[in-house]
């Protein structure tokens, strides 16, 4: 069904991350006791997300008697006070990610406030859209809980609340995750952008990558994925996935581009030749800049071809084979 068939949803039309902070700031202000007669649906549920926040730091069995929630204190996205007692701060997040070492000032400041007033903290890191499992690391990391897509479609189904913001956004919410997910059923030729963050999301489960997310680019950047470092001399060697063709790159190279870069070609080319690897070919051009691309396999040599769905098992298999290639140059 395309869009224009669906009927209107307010949360297709604000996308932006403050519209997503409105609407749990709002969630969160129907906690409060006194709006249980107002619609007790909307009240329990509440309830019950204020529960799951809390859970995130072992906080249990709590009764909730007092709520107070807002908006941009300190330029934290959203806040609880609770019980006179706990202090929620959320991060908010649809496709962006962590940024100026916010969490790090946010959490500094809400621990000063919850020292001088005897609260206990609770930091959560919201997020709807996909982020990689390296970037969700650094974010635990820094004391902060998760609460992922996947989390929130679970807590949406077994809380059904009769009115329309809600059931709008929970619509919306699950139409995104159709949308990531199409990568299973969508010809190869049929992906778009969120496809195949999806498709990234799979290998992040399946191959220890280093790491993915947006890379800009003059042409109009594309979602980028890498993994499998290893050392040449004094660079990085590596492989790349650049939304379509997988690329052999090295880096970081700051001086002498073309002859470091022709060395590991011609290693490169050393050892298509000899494990008969035709499929992996010279670029289109050189380039000479930081990062290089050095050899490239089409999408439909490693992935599929167009009309084609995919097939997990294969591709894993096939880029473990680049995998193993890599390897075999760098030891000899």
């Amino acid at each position: 069904m395309g869009i224009s068939e669906m009927k209107p949803n307010i949360f297709r039309i604000a996308t932006k991350e403050l519209s997503q902070d409105g609407f749990f700031t709002w969630l969160l202000q129907w906690g409060a006791p006194e709006n249980e007669k107002h619609n007790s649906g909307l009240f329990n549920s509440a309830q019950s997300f204020i529960k799951l926040l809390l859970s995130k730091q072992n906080i249990e069995n709590v009764e909730v008697n007092r709520v107070v929630a807002g908006r941009q204190w300190e330029k934290i996205d959203i806040w609880a006070e609770i019980n006179n007692e706990y202090l929620i701060i959320i991060e908010d997040k649809t496709f962006t990610g962590e940024h100026s070492n916010q969490l790090e000032k946010y959490k500094k400041t809400a621990t000063d406030w919850c020292e001088k007033n005897n609260y206990k903290l609770v930091c959560i890191y919201l997020k709807t859209g996909v982020e990689s499992k390296s970037a969700l690391d650094k974010i635990t990391n820094k004391g902060f809980q998760i609460i992922d897509r996947k989390e929130l479609i679970t807590f949406f189904s077994k809380n059904v609340v009769s009115n329309d913001i809600y059931n709008e956004f929970v619509e919306n919410l699950n139409l995104l995750e159709s949308s990531i997910n199409s990568f299973e059923s969508l010809p190869l030729s049929k992906w778009h952008w969120y496809s195949w963050q999806g498709f990234y999301q799979f290998l992040d489960s399946n191959l220890k990558v280093s790491d993915w997310q947006y890379v800009a680019n003059p042409s109009g950047g594309f979602l980028g994925l890498w993994w499998h470092f290893l050392s040449w001399k004094d660079y990085y060697v590596y492989l790349q996935i650049e939304q379509g063709n997988l690329c052999f790159k090295i880096g970081e190279v700051y001086e002498n581009h073309s002859s470091v870069r022709n060395e590991w070609f011609s290693i490169l080319l050393k050892h298509i030749k000899t494990e008969k690897m035709s499929e992996i070919e010279k670029p289109s051009r050189f380039g000479s800049g930081t990062y290089m691309t050095v050899g490239v396999v089409s999408r439909k040599n490693w992935l599929g071809a167009d009309d084609s769905m995919l097939d997990k098992e294969q591709v894993i298999r096939n880029l473990k084979k680049y995998e193993d290639f890599l390897s075999n140059c760098i030891k000899q």
